[in-house]
């Protein structure tokens, strides 16, 4: 029986970046018949579902989950800061922002993680081009919400949902650093737990919003009648199959492979991706100011993960 040929980290690598930067596009699509909570809450049990798929069509290979109370407490907040939390909020963000613009809240995520590494890790200095980077990236984010201005500039708690959800996936991944690693059993076993955990905890919000927000007759209801709910129905489906399942199995094999410092590097390319799909598919665009402000994130994105210091994970 022949064996498969591993796929190499880079190109999951790419494939991450164009799973993440499309699922804006999928999100703002999902949205004309889905709440921001339902798409959360779908995301989620698709990517289960996917991985489970998947663990179990893995010849061989039997994927046991982490053991012991205390890891699965670390996984309880993993699973919050890097699924329930962030999609809820990109989900939100979008009601009020265009993709385009959620996508550039995505690209806060590098400058938050020097932040949390203070926080959370033990570090042996921190470098100059990583305070430039993150008082640059904060000079972005001003530059985007243009709070001088009177007019034109993006609804501000869209654009800060979205980059409370990059600030989100920065800590998450942090705090796995932190806490997880030496508990990581390799495979399809953490992000699985990681997709279980984030799908259980989506339950109360989905029904706390369907009981006190919402105006339908059931948590499952569509907001547009069948017809209409075919494309936003194929959409968020194929956020939680590719989006959610098949991209969190990458992203832990490339932070395996490559380190968390080049794993996070793929938001880079992420708001390129929405970016480009809100404007060629939706229409969209950004103003000179929002183009401008999303350049210095990204630009201060990249000095923060310039080499040149070691980082050591604390406990």
């Amino acid at each position: 029986m022949l064996s498969r040929a591993p796929v190499p980290w880079q190109a999951k690598y790419l494939a991450l970046a164009l799973i993440w930067g499309s699922s804006f596009l999928l999100m703002k699509v999902s949205l004309h018949a889905f709440s921001a909570v339902q798409i959360a809450a779908w995301r989620l049990a698709c990517g289960f579902v996917t991985l489970a798929l998947l663990a179990a069509l893995s010849p061989g290979r039997r994927v046991r989950l982490p053991r012991g109370p205390k890891v699965w407490v670390h996984l309880q907040v993993t699973a919050f800061l890097l699924g329930t939390l962030p999609f809820t909020l990109f989900a939100l963000s979008q009601t009020r922002v265009a993709s385009a613009l959620a996508g550039v809240g995505n690209a806060i995520t590098p400058v938050a993680t020097v932040l949390c590494s203070l926080a959370l890790l033990r570090t042996e200095s921190l470098p100059w081009h990583k305070v430039a980077g993150v008082v640059i990236g904060f000079g972005g984010v001003l530059m985007v919400l243009q709070p001088w201005q009177s007019a034109g500039r993006p609804d501000a708690l869209g654009f800060g949902m979205a980059l409370a959800g990059g600030s989100s996936y920065a800590l998450g991944w942090t705090y796995n650093r932190r806490y997880l690693a030496a508990c990581d059993l390799g495979g399809l076993a953490q992000p699985m737990a990681v997709l279980l955990l984030a799908g259980l905890q989506m339950i109360p919000v989905l029904l706390t919003w369907w009981l006190w927000i919402a105006d339908v007759a059931a948590p499952w209801s569509l907001q547009v009648g069948p017809r209409d709910a075919v494309l936003p129905l194929a959409a968020v489906t194929a956020l939680g199959v590719l989006g959610t399942g098949v991209a969190y199995a990458f992203q832990f094999d490339v932070v395996r492979a490559a380190g968390p410092t080049v794993g996070s590097t793929v938001t880079y390319l992420i708001p390129l991706v929405a970016i480009s799909l809100g404007v060629l598919v939706l229409g969209e665009s950004l103003g000179l100011a929002q183009g401008v402000g999303a350049a210095v994130i990204l630009s201060a994105a990249a000095l923060v993960q310039r080499p040149g210091t070691r980082e050591v994970a604390g406990g």
